[in-house]
């Protein structure tokens, strides 16, 4: 992982190397595969539709123009998803005939809308994947405590009391670790997560 102040966004916008682009397209699969097979993508279809996703995304990022508005990027990511799927059932013929194509049409309508439940839906899991991403690419610069203290207060909904009592750790303690973790996420999330 590179250590700069340029979260990965920036990094792929100014100056993209292969190495970041490996995480952005680590990080991003998972969730992709699981919304293009959620608009009924045949699993054999799904992973080229993802990899038609993060083209669009490859090749559109340099003009990317990030608002400061949170979800930017995601909303932005969101509405690649709905055009590619949209046109890979129109390419099949599928969006025009039968009633599963106006519940498949309603889906995509739904997660294009900035203000439905599904988009929502789409704007936490989101935030999970990429969260458990960058988790996974800061593991190594925190102390097994540290780690642990984290993902109880954070990631289990733990008080902080519970996990002072499992830890054996100061409340002090507690929050500084978990005050740590965060600030290197929101650092390397810059633009991909709220």
């Amino acid at each position: 992982m590179q250590d700069t102040s340029l979260s990965l966004l920036d990094r792929l916008r100014a100056s993209p190397n292969d190495a970041d682009w490996t995480r952005l397209v680590e990080a991003y699969s998972p969730l992709l595969r699981t919304w293009v097979v959620r608009a009924d993508v045949q699993s054999a279809d799904a992973d080229d539709l993802v990899q038609e996703v993060l083209l669009v995304v490859h090749r559109e990022l340099p003009a990317f123009q990030h608002n400061q508005r949170p979800g930017a990027f995601r909303c932005w990511l969101r509405q690649i998803v709905v055009y590619r799927v949209r046109n890979f059932w129109r390419s099949r013929g599928r969006l025009v005939t039968s009633d599963s194509d106006s519940q498949l049409e309603e889906h995509l309508r739904q997660l294009e809308d900035d203000g439905s439940h599904l988009s929502r839906v789409w704007d936490r899991e989101h935030n999970l994947a990429v969260a458990s991403k960058l988790l996974e690419m800061i593991d190594a610069r925190f102390t097994e405590s540290t780690r642990q203290v984290f993902r109880r207060l954070v990631l289990d909904g733990a008080d902080a009391d519970t996990v002072a009592a499992e830890t054996g750790l100061s409340l002090n303690a507690i929050f500084t670790a978990k005050s740590r973790v965060l600030r290197e996420l929101r650092r390397l999330g810059q633009g991909l997560l709220d």
